[in-house]
């Protein structure tokens, strides 16, 4: 492990001395490519770092014991310290997804459960809105098809992060596990006994493509216009601007009619239908991508659940990791972090598993 942290030092310090050279800079391109691996290698240098001090001061407090005993505790801690800064190095070895530093497109579907299930989805979308203002990313409502009292039949929000950000808090590093299908368990606003129904919405998170990434052959698409339908707005049931994009040669659709123009709905339906295509192609190409997307949606049927939100116990329970508290009400207001943790923390435990085998 020490010889590839060796390494990885090494070209940190080259990336240092070239991103200090101005000449770099004028190409921007490549400048932000240095400077994101240079993000990437910065914990592992950190932490390292961290770790050579720690080894120093259980020297120190090893020779100082021999004459004050005092010392020894002082030293069990600083080897206390090191051993977690040792676990540390290793998750920061572990190979990272690719795509980890990317925005994504985030879906949420309503699915069983009729207009409750709406309701619910709405729900899950503020939710992923406060969870984004609270870490300080950019959010934008790409697409909406709101339902009659108020919820979502599906709505697609871009999820952006800012600058490079360290690894692991990237958009797609921490939302790529909100995939699947949420299951809520609550008494439904259209329920005159105060009966608890069990309903269904489906999340599906995307990598944001790049253009450049996503080549989109024009003869390839086929592009209707049809009527915007749904509440409220201008354009709504006037005129055809809402865009549907089919990509003929993989049957993959995108839509939008929440823009006023035919081009505007057009753009955005582009933005989505390139997020798909490369998610498909990365599926296609690489088994750990396919692996890694097992637990997204496939049907929003009740039964296939990655987590679920139960009201009347103030409880969420996410079913892959074992999760579960009772603060349904902070999460729901945003507080996903340590949701998310769980998963992380059992997908790094899973790599690291796995690589002990491989070794």
């Amino acid at each position: 492990m020490f010889e590839a942290v060796a390494e990885l030092l090494t070209e940190h310090a080259a990336l240092e001395e070239r991103l200090a050279d101005p000449s770099v800079h004028a190409d921007q391109a490549n400048a932000r490519k240095l400077s994101k691996r240079y993000a990437e290698l910065t914990p592992i240098t950190r932490t390292y770092r961290a770790w050579l001090l720690a080894g120093e001061d259980i020297e120190a407090a090893r020779e100082l014991a021999q004459e004050d005993s005092d010392f020894i505790a002082e030293m069990k801690s600083s080897e206390a310290r090191r051993d977690e800064l040792t676990e540390e190095l290793r998750l920061l070895l572990v190979p990272r997804d690719p795509n980890d530093e990317k925005d994504v497109i985030l879906e949420v579907k309503a699915g069983e459960g009729g207009e409750e299930s709406a309701l619910f989805a709405g729900d899950l979308l503020r939710m992923y809105l406060r969870f984004a203002e609270r870490v300080g990313w950019k959010t934008e409502i790409i697409d909406a098809n709101e339902s009659d009292l108020g919820g979502y039949k599906d709505v697609s929000v871009a999820v952006k992060t800012k600058g490079n950000p360290e690894p692991g808090l990237g958009v797609w590093a921490r939302l790529k596990y909100e995939g699947g299908v949420h299951r809520v368990q609550r008494v439904p606003a259209t329920e005159s006994q105060g009966r608890i129904h069990t309903s269904a919405a489906g999340v599906l998170v995307t990598p944001e493509a790049e253009e450049v990434e996503v080549e989109v052959v024009a003869n390839d698409l086929r592009i209707d216009v049809y009527r915007s339908s749904g509440p409220g707005g201008q354009s709504v049931n006037t005129t055809d601007s809402a865009v549907r994009i089919t990509h003929l040669p993989t049957g993959i659709v995108a839509s939008c009619q929440n823009e006023k123009s035919q081009l505007q709905n057009k753009e955005q339906a582009m933005r989505i239908l390139r997020s798909r295509l490369l998610a498909a192609a990365q599926e296609a190409a690489e088994q750990e991508a396919s692996d890694a997307r097992r637990s997204q949606v496939r049907t929003v049927d009740r039964s296939e659940r990655i987590r679920t939100y139960n009201f009347p116990e103030n409880r969420i329970s996410d079913h892959r990791t074992g999760f579960k508290s009772y603060n349904l009400d902070q999460v729901l207001d945003g507080e996903l972090n340590a949701v998310i943790q769980s998963c992380v923390d059992a997908d790094a435990a899973a790599k690291l598993a796995a690589a002990a085998q491989e070794n």
